[in-house]
């Protein structure tokens, strides 16, 4: 007959033996336009982390070696080498090619967009009524983001280019004419670039819905859905929008986007699947209808 209690003891020490179980590593793009919060943890970054923490399992988060350009890091992620997710503007193609977690990162802010400008230009800018002026003069956007396509759609002139530093020069030298930058993106940009004469356009706003995911390889339907688990549930306690508002309440009562002529863009790129009638996932400014 076996001793009942050897045996327990025997296999509680079996088990105190045995190694913890490994925490999964989850890969990420390091990105050249990370470091605008001001010294605290890149946003998307801060809520991966946080929806990963209420998933059940331990995962571990780390940056790629490199700094990785988004075309790069968007077939690393497709090719399942080197990042396991990643944050960018969802696009039909990039959820054809790829596992959205269908829950706008920044409540589609990314859609809101203020100018960047010369300071000279101020007065040009400010007295801008129509989209007709606008769509005369210059743009400047990546080659790859799916914003220069949106924009031309909507009849805009836009050059590109893939230099995210050299952007600025651009625009400075008066090569473009203005910069469409995301809110979250344009004060902390405006500001670093002060000294070389640029400033955020007065008056004016440009907006086309948009979302902001999370991507995940599509072999890997856990990980969308242990992310997907811990940002819903921060969306039932309230911590989602907490967070939202600790990084971007004062950058969205700068902006006074109420205040401003917002000229609408319709975004040809939008996949049907995104959750606009989730009223409770998006930003709107008051008074913008929805």
């Amino acid at each position: 007959m076996i001793d009942r209690r050897r045996f327990l003891l025997s296999g509680a020490a079996a088990l105190a033996a045995a190694p913890a179980r490994a925490a999964t590593l989850v890969r990420y793009p390091q990105s050249e336009e990370e470091g605008h919060d001001s010294g605290r943890e890149h946003y998307p970054l801060r809520l991966l982390r946080l929806a990963l923490a209420r998933a059940g399992h331990d995962y571990a988060l780390e940056p790629t070696a490199v700094m990785m350009r988004q075309n790069r890091a968007l077939a690393e992620l497709q090719a399942g080498r080197v990042v396991d997710v990643l944050w960018t503007m969802t696009s039909q193609q990039r959820e054809r090619d790829l596992l959205p977690v269908r829950i706008p990162l920044d409540m589609g802010l990314i859609g809101w967009r203020l100018l960047l400008i010369r300071q000279r230009d101020a007065a040009r800018f400010g007295a801008i009524r129509k989209p007709a002026a606008l769509q005369a003069l210059d743009a400047l956007q990546g080659h790859d983001w799916p914003d220069t396509d949106i924009l031309r759609a909507n009849h805009y002139r836009v050059q590109t280019a893939s230099d995210y530093a050299g952007m600025f020069k651009m625009l400075e030298s008066g090569r473009v004419d203005y910069f469409p930058r995301a809110v979250f993106e344009v004060w902390h940009e405006a500001a670093a670039f002060a000294g070389q004469g640029l400033t955020v356009a007065p008056g004016l706003a440009l907006h086309y819905p948009s979302a902001f995911y999370f991507f995940v390889r599509r072999a890997n339907p856990a990980l969308a859905a242990a992310i997907q688990g811990g940002l819903e549930s921060m969306l039932a306690d309230g911590s989602y929008l907490r967070v939202f508002q600790d990084y971007f309440g004062e950058l969205t009562a700068r902006s006074a986007l109420a205040t401003r002529r917002v000229f609408e863009l319709r975004n040809p790129l939008l996949p049907a699947a995104t959750p606009l009638g989730q009223r409770e996932l998006w930003y709107r400014p008051a008074g913008h209808g929805r």
